[in-house]
């Protein structure tokens, strides 16, 4: 799982991997350590209509419904956003780059621009 902040904007890239234990588990963290303190950013499935984020002690959780994870799982959707104020929020599957990276992609779903470079 990757997170991309800038301004008011959140975003998560889940791999295959990812989706799959949140569909499993309910939970999905990952977290940095800074050393002194670390920063926690996670995901929970609980039943809200719209995907929702919170901060506190230190972890950024977003809510995201089990409707919206089922969908992930079974079908070809790409992600979930929620446009509101203050937070602009995103949840996506994260494809593989189509730049070589020295990256590991291999959880990645495949990027389906790629089939149009071809």
């Amino acid at each position: 799982m990757k997170i991309r902040i800038k301004g008011n904007s959140l975003r998560y890239r889940l791999t295959r991997p990812d989706i799959a234990m949140l569909a499993k588990d309910g939970y999905l963290e990952e977290r940095i350590d800074f050393g002194f303190e670390s920063l926690v950013y996670a995901i929970k499935i609980r039943e809200t209509q719209n995907l929702t984020a919170g901060y506190n002690d230190h972890a950024i959780t977003l809510s995201m419904s089990p409707a919206m994870i089922a969908e992930l799982v079974e079908t070809e959707k790409v992600g979930f956003e929620q446009k509101g104020e203050p937070l602009y929020l995103l949840v996506e599957k994260d494809f593989t780059c189509l730049d070589q990276v020295e990256e590991d992609q291999s959880d990645n779903y495949p990027n389906p621009l790629l089939a149009e470079k071809k």
